[in-house]
């Protein structure tokens, strides 16, 4: 592993920024350097989401030399300056001290680089760069050479590191996942040891940290069994846990268990979206408490049904948004509803294929027949269906009106509606040219009684 890290394309303007900081630091006397996740992506030619800036200079300092900068950090070193239309974090390096909530320190001290690196989570988050010598690497903690072995360690004692920090674990599981790494011995078996720590995180940063790693990870469902292996994912969300060693039925799904089925279908997503991810993951999850045997084979009856209302309570406690809530449970009720495909009327498919949710959904029964028999007639239906529809309204405005029934005789009612959902029905069928000829139908339909 290179000693000199490479430069981000000169267009980087968040780097440039950073490096702006550095430098009007630096030039006061103040050892500056570029700090964690940005360096470890420079030296593994990846583009930094963040570009952090970690120095001597007290925040009081940072905080003079730079007007209207963000100071709500400024207790544990943290003050975010804007520079060139960007905000780029500042940290004082420090040594933490008491942590007491799993999250937090209690207090902080100003300190070191060696002692800053030694606070850090993973050795290959606690690197520095010194942009004024060359683009120099400053490693204290051996986490070049964790980069070059694609292993991801702990600095230090891997148990104090998690006990400080309970989310920790869910990044390790993120890092190793993305940067597709092997986890340390000791670092896993500190994770199995700590893994009912992490019901003490928020839900949101739970939310947060697995979401990144369904749509980041280029195999997320090897994180997911990795969350499974560590004990993590049943303190979690223990009903996705609970899908591990649920049989199926071979003719179906000759892939193995309901987990197993799952983690291949996020293995094949492409690409992969917040939607997408947890509706793969939550589709099944009615299956463990629906579980039947029969002398044919094991059925799910309802299964679809219970796993909404499932998936719905576990995206409540996550603190998921309601558009989001609203998107992934109808896409896990109606993930059966594509077996009937062959045999739907035109109406119905239009009304599939219209449906705001439908191309979630139908990237969702591919993966499902990917991560499972393989069959994608009904998909290749569908996709067809969708392409004849290109050029006109999938669902159009409907031409028969409450005020065009009312006149007919009906009066107000559950009638009226019964009425129009007919003759939408008949008109998303094309059974009539123009709204004249299927409004004739109607009143002749109506007067038939």
């Amino acid at each position: 592993m290179a000693t000199h890290a490479p430069e981000p394309s000169e267009s980087d303007a968040m780097y440039q920024a950073a490096t702006g900081v550095v430098e009007r630091l630096t030039a006061r006397g103040f050892t500056t350097y570029l700090a964690g996740g940005c360096v470890r992506d420079m030296l593994l030619g990846r583009t930094p989401v963040d570009v952090d800036v970690a120095t001597e200079a007290l925040p009081d300092v940072v905080e003079g030399l730079f007007p209207g900068a963000i100071t709500t950090g400024k207790s544990f070193g943290v003050v975010r300056v804007p520079f060139r239309a960007h905000e780029i974090e500042v940290a004082t390096f420090r040594a933490d001290h008491g942590y007491q909530d799993g999250r937090h320190p209690e207090s902080v001290t100003f300190s070191d680089p060696l002692t800053d690196a030694q606070r850090r989570d993973f050795t290959i988050n606690a690197l520095f760069m010194d942009i004024t010598d060359g683009n120099r690497v400053i490693d204290y903690v051996k986490g070049q050479a964790d980069l070059t072995s694609r292993t991801l360690r702990c600095v230090g004692d891997a148990g104090t590191r998690f006990k400080e920090d309970h989310l920790r674990m869910l990044r390790a599981v993120r890092f190793a996942s993305v940067l597709q790494f092997k986890l340390e011995d000791a670092t896993a078996a500190a994770i199995r040891s700590h893994a009912a720590c992490v019901t003490t995180v928020a839900a949101e940063r739970v939310r947060d940290e697995l979401t990144r790693t369904w749509v980041e990870a280029p195999r997320a469902g090897d994180a997911l069994l990795m969350l499974q292996e560590l004990g993590l994912l049943k303190h979690l969300i223990p009903e996705i846990s609970a899908m591990h060693a649920v049989p199926q039925p071979a003719q179906f799904h000759p892939e193995g268990d309901v987990l197993k089925h799952t983690a291949l279908m996020l293995n094949k997503m492409d690409p992969p979206s917040l939607q997408l991810a947890w509706s793969v993951l939550l589709h099944d999850v009615g299956k463990p408490p629906t579980m039947t045997s029969h002398t044919d084979r094991i059925r799910f009856n309802g299964h679809a049904d219970l796993g909404g209302d499932i998936a719905e309570r576990i995206l409540r406690r996550l603190r998921f948004g309601n558009d989001d809530i609203a998107a992934i449970v109808a896409c896990v009720r109606g993930h059966m509803r594509t077996m009937d495909v062959p045999h739907m009327r035109r109406a119905t498919l239009r009304r599939m294929v219209g449906a705001p949710t439908f191309p979630v959904e139908l990237e969702l029964h591919r993966l499902d027949c990917l991560g499972s028999h393989g069959d994608l007639k009904n998909y290749d239906r569908l996709v067809e269906f969708q392409a004849e529809m290109a050029n006109e309204p999938v669902l159009p405005d409907a031409w028969v009106t409450g005020r065009d029934v009312m006149p007919l005789g009906i009066g107000e009612g559950p009638q009226v509606g019964r009425w129009l959902r007919l003759a939408y029905e008949a008109q998303l069928e094309n059974r009539f040219p123009d709204r004249a000829t299927l409004l004739d139908w109607l009143k002749r339909e109506i007067a038939a009684g």
